[in-house]
């Protein structure tokens, strides 16, 4: 039995009388995981994985068995739902997840349509409009509270989009790292069927998984790169993520550049001030071009705060949701 302790140093002292040990058991994971994911070592990767589920959404014709990590808690506040990056899944919240979660908010760690662990055996289109509406039918039928929406990277386009369409399902939008300015999948969207999964196969690809690693974190060190890829590519093991993927791109992707004027919700920016993916310069245009929004930049940081940076991420989750609360007891103590 493995005990460990998300650290709640850096913890706001308001949240600290949530926090709580928690257990990993060995292989105690669902059964429609990979079975890869007993080589993972990670252990808050190990952690998180045993707490994934499927639920069942209605969506366009069907139902799909849809993968998230559900909330141990119910909070009087605003549901926290994180989303993950382009080709990725919800264990890339694995260090920040039980820090909000023992901090005592109502977290939900949920996969994208096309990607994480869904079972897509009966593959549905996977354009931008597809996840749009399979994440607002999640919402409809588990949530169905205003939300704090939480993107990094290319999830905060995923993010976005969502919040403009579905503004009555977002309070507040929290943007990391983000992918917004790519206009779409651009040629790829063009390439022949053959070149196209040819080029899929070597996203999953080791050297390739490897490098983005190299570039996304700062010094990290040989065997973490190698147990992070493994986490990160887990979900590639599906025997439809190809198919999913090459959907994805053939449809175009995201391209949410004329929607970032359209946000009402207030959003926070978070920045790793060494991100070598993403420039800075385009978090300054897009703290210029949201209509209410406040930018924190973490030092020494990539473009996966989330995971390189865990209590700084955290800390700052916390204190902006806290930001109103803490206005209504400044009015309350002036009057």
């Amino acid at each position: 039995m493995l005990t460990l302790t998300a650290s709640p140093a850096l913890v706001p002292a308001k949240r600290r009388a949530h926090v709580k040990l928690f257990t990993v058991q060995g292989s105690n994971f669902p059964s429609f995981l990979p079975k890869e994911v007993e080589n993972i070592k990670d252990p808050f990767a190990r952690r998180l994985a045993t707490r994934i589920e499927r639920l069942p959404v209605g969506f366009a014709d069907r139902s799909i068995m849809s993968s998230c990590v559900k909330p141990l808690i119910q909070s009087e506040g605003s549901p926290v739902v994180l989303l993950h990056g382009f080709d990725s899944s919800c264990l890339e919240w694995r260090y920040t997840f039980p820090l909000l979660e023992e901090a005592g908010i109502e977290t939900w760690a949920v996969d994208v349509l096309g990607w994480g662990f869904s079972d897509l055996e009966r593959l549905p289109s996977c354009d931008v409009a597809s996840k749009r509406d399979h994440l607002y039918q999640l919402w409809k039928s588990y949530i169905r509270r205003p939300i704090i929406l939480i993107g990094p990277s290319l999830g905060a386009a995923v993010a976005i989009d969502f919040a403009v369409n579905h503004p009555e399902a977002v309070e507040k939008l929290v943007l990391i790292d983000a992918s917004v300015y790519a206009e779409d999948t651009g040629n790829l969207a063009k390439l022949p069927r053959a070149i196209a999964y040819a080029g899929v196969y070597l996203l999953k690809s080791t050297p390739l998984r490897l490098y983005v690693n190299l570039i996304a974190f700062n010094s990290l060190p040989l065997n973490t790169s190698i147990d992070w890829m493994n986490v990160g590519r887990l979900h590639c093991l599906y025997p439809w993520w190809e198919d999913a993927t090459v959907n994805f791109m053939n449809c175009g992707g995201y391209n949410v550049s004329a929607q970032i004027k359209k946000v009402k919700q207030k959003t926070l920016i978070i920045w790793g001030e060494d991100d070598q993916i993403i420039s800075n310069k385009l978090a300054v245009r897009l703290h210029c071009e949201l209509p209410d929004a406040i930018i924190r930049q973490i030092p020494d940081c990539g473009h996966i705060p989330h995971v390189e940076k865990p209590n700084s991420v955290a800390n700052l989750i916390l204190d902006f949701l806290g930001e109103d609360s803490n206005k209504e007891a400044q009015i309350v103590s002036q009057v």
